[in-house]
């Protein structure tokens, strides 16, 4: 008997944009889909197998995404701090289910494995960061950043680090194409800075839990993968606080009209507060620094409202450039707290 062909799978995501922006360099002075494809394709009844992804939140969407644009179906467990908003955002890209346990991560990813998991001898789990080929498809972007930057490499590259699935396949995908000659900054917000802490104590360590508002940061251990990466010369740890995530959310939606949550608003806060050239002082107003804006989905307008109210004494301490838009529409703050909405 002939072995059955296995049909052409579609790649289940899309190209990464890169896009300059004038304002941030004005300010600034200077896969999950890959492991869902990858296991059809091995799979000897790709036609039985059901995806279940324990994630805060973005991890678990990516996996729900592939799975339903490959016509498989996807169970995603996500932890008690995910908002109602994301996890109606699973279930509408077409989650079979969306279930919600445990204080943390850990917790929920244990409940996925042990009660679910264990008992569908059709599952497949997909870890929302700790896996090579999650690593392999986030590696990917650095092959659209060589395409999309038109010559030379970039400089420097931001990224934010949760569990570091995204972290590992940018440093990954820059060390096979130039060594250790880009920056890597990588950035946490306090309360999530499982990686920062590890490299800190120099060896593996777990947070009590998560404090931090960038629940999609939210994990109290970052991979083994990450540690390692994180240890070389060209990585440097980055950690701010709440605040400083939130006015980075604020002020890009003001700047390029974009929304994202603190996840990303931590990668982008580096440009607004003159950090970025102190951290990495060789930068130039020639220099090509790719921020990866990677978190959009938890947010909505109203609470970049909320975190502007909460949040906006940040403003106290960043750019006062008006050449760069943002400034101009920041609330005004002294000592005593807001004075006015520009």
């Amino acid at each position: 008997m002939g072995s059955l062909s296995v049909p052409e799978l579609q790649q289940p995501w899309i190209e990464t944009p890169l896009v300059e922006s004038a304002a941030l360099s004005k300010a600034a002075g200077c896969g999950i889909g890959n492991l869902v494809l990858r296991t059809l394709q091995i799979n000897s009844n790709p036609h039985l197998t059901h995806f279940y992804s324990s994630s805060g939140g973005n991890a678990g969407l990516a996996a729900v995404t592939a799975a339903v644009s490959l016509g498989r179906p996807a169970t995603v467990v996500v932890p008690l701090s995910t908002k109602p908003l994301m996890m109606t955002k699973i279930r509408t890209a077409g989650a079979t289910a969306v279930i919600q346990r445990g204080a943390t991560w850990v917790e929920a990813d244990t409940y996925l494995r042990e009660e679910l998991l264990a008992k569908d001898p059709n599952g497949v789990y997909v870890p929302p960061f700790d896996h090579p080929d999650v690593w392999a498809g986030a590696e990917t972007i650095v092959d659209e950043i060589e395409l999309q930057i038109q010559g030379g490499k970039p400089d420097a590259v931001v990224c934010s680090v949760g569990g570091g699935g995204l972290f590992c396949g940018v440093v990954m995908g820059l060390e096979k194409k130039w060594g250790d000659g880009v920056d890597v900054l990588a950035l946490e917000t306090k309360g999530a800075e499982s990686l920062a802490k590890s490299l800190e104590k120099r060896k593996l360590v777990a947070l009590p839990g998560i404090t931090s508002i960038a629940t999609s940061l939210g994990a109290v251990q970052v991979a083994t993968k990450a540690f390692e990466l994180g240890q070389k010369p060209n990585v440097r740890s980055v950690v701010l606080d709440d605040a400083e995530a939130a006015m980075g959310c604020w002020r890009l939606a003001d700047d390029e009209r974009l929304l994202v949550e603190p996840a990303c608003g931590v990668s982008v806060a580096v440009c607004y507060d003159g950090r970025l050239k102190a951290l990495l002082p060789r930068l130039t107003a020639a220099s090509k620094v790719v921020i990866v804006v990677c978190g959009g989905s938890d947010v909505t307008l109203e609470r970049l409202v909320e975190y502007r109210a909460r949040y906006g004494y940040a403003e106290r301490w960043t750019t006062t450039d008006e050449a760069v838009p943002s400034t101009l529409t920041a609330p005004r703050w002294e000592a005593d707290g807001i004075v006015s909405e520009a």
